[in-house]
């Protein structure tokens, strides 16, 4: 009891000079070798704990940069994807808009001059809703491209984009081929201003942050 009356609300720096200059007879072997192992223990941390605790923290700072990065890039895909979507939107209700019917006698009017790829739209100009080449989807046509900047402004149409371009607008006006005098199927590709590579071959496949609509319109007696 005397002994643990010594111990109790004792520091290790304590315990170790009462071992050191008192050594009371009555400690066991088992206290003695306790109190030289706390005499012995540094006060710090050693050189190979703190390596451990760096290189751990180092670890943990990387995983967090590449989570953050990642996460960066999705949330532009994401953008991308809802902006890309608006403006091909915008695009198929420009086209949807103009004529393409019958007159009070039954005969067709077409709008094949409206010049949509700028704003306001010009009613001469431009290539309505006349068929297109088989490749304006893969490659800026004049007539069946514009160019959008950051804010959602058009910047005109062309072979060659501005330097303010964030999105390009293609689009392709075929007829039906089951009803090919009456119904046309208008396709939108709104893709952001980077190089699409092989993307653009054949059959034009849609990447991440894209979008692509398509539609019909039909002849309706006004």
């Amino acid at each position: 009891m005397a002994a643990l009356l010594l111990f109790l609300g004792r520091t290790t720096e304590e315990l170790a000079v009462i071992y050191r200059h008192k050594r009371p007879r009555f400690l066991s072997r088992r206290c003695h070798r306790s109190l030289e192992a706390l005499k012995d223990t540094p006060g710090g941390f050693s050189l190979v704990e703190t390596l451990v605790a760096t290189g751990m923290l180092a670890a943990a700072v990387v995983s967090l940069g590449q989570l953050f990065t990642l996460s960066t890039r999705t949330n532009l895909g994401s953008r991308h994807a809802s902006v890309s979507s608006i403006l091909a939107a915008q695009k198929v209700e420009e086209l949807r808009a103009l004529t393409w019917g019958l007159d009070t006698q039954g005969f067709p009017v077409s709008d094949t001059s409206t010049d949509t790829t700028s704003s306001p739209e010009s009613p001469a100009g431009g290539t309505g809703l006349s068929p297109s080449p088989n490749t304006t989807l893969q490659q800026n046509t004049p007539g069946y491209v514009d160019y959008i900047d950051r804010v959602g402004n058009k910047l005109g149409g062309g072979s060659v984009p501005p330097d303010a371009t964030a999105y390009i607008r293609r689009w392709s006006v075929a007829p039906l081929p089951a009803n090919p005098n009456n119904t046309l199927v208008i396709q939108v590709l709104v893709t952001p201003h980077r190089n699409r590579g092989s993307a653009n071959f054949s059959s034009v496949a849609r990447l991440p942050g894209e979008a692509r609509l398509v539609t019909v319109k039909t002849r309706k007696a006004r």
